[in-house]
């Protein structure tokens, strides 16, 4: 899929949102990608996901032993890699507000793990989710997303690949532009800021 494709994707099902957003992040945008949306399709869900793969080198592919997410927004786009790889995918979640695993998931140590993001921002909670994995002895061999809001200048340590790379501009509370700090505020992520 081209860039262009992904992006029509998000337009035909109303999940590229304009207004003022919070992020997960805690940074505020006039931009939001949702991805739940794209996603609540499960053949555009697996589309994507057999895109998604095949961005990375085959050589790294056949090194996955499992699929990573951090919950909630990795958790649909994660199962449909796990999918298309025919490997196992679990998810990280935030009980106490640090990653972990939960739910009778495991990673063994020296399991090879590929992490698997709908959208990246920042690259914090990848870095958190990156992390934990290797908390519990596992590899990240290397991380992936929907959707790289850093327009490719993210570095998560491992190699990084994403369908699309946007640059939409963020802002810190102190920096809102008076025509962004105008409109109402939206919430429409899974995490507090």
């Amino acid at each position: 899929m081209t860039e262009e494709e992904v992006l029509s994707e998000f337009r035909s099902c109303h999940a590229l949102l304009e207004g003022h957003f919070l992020l997960s992040s805690g940074r505020h945008s006039a931009h939001y990608l949702q991805c739940a949306r794209v996603l609540m399709d499960p053949e555009r869900a697996s589309r994507m996901a057999a895109a998604l793969i095949h961005m990375i080198p085959r050589e790294t592919r056949q090194k996955i032993d499992k699929v990573v997410s951090p919950a909630m927004g990795g958790v649909i786009i994660g199962h449909e890699v796990g999918r298309a790889l025919g490997k196992e995918a679990i998810f990280l979640e935030r009980p106490t507000g640090t990653f972990e695993l939960r739910r009778g998931f495991a990673l063994r140590p020296g399991e090879r793990v590929l992490l698997v993001e709908d959208v990246i921002t920042t690259g914090l909670s990848s870095r958190e989710a990156i992390a934990a994995v290797h908390g519990s002895g596992a590899e990240v061999l290397a991380a992936c997303a929907l959707v790289d809001r850093t327009a490719g200048q993210l570095d998560l340590g491992v190699p990084f690949y994403s369908l699309v790379a946007v640059n939409f501009p963020t802002y810190a509370d102190e920096e809102l532009p008076p025509e962004l700090a105008a409109r109402p505020v939206e919430k429409p992520g899974s995490r507090k800021a």
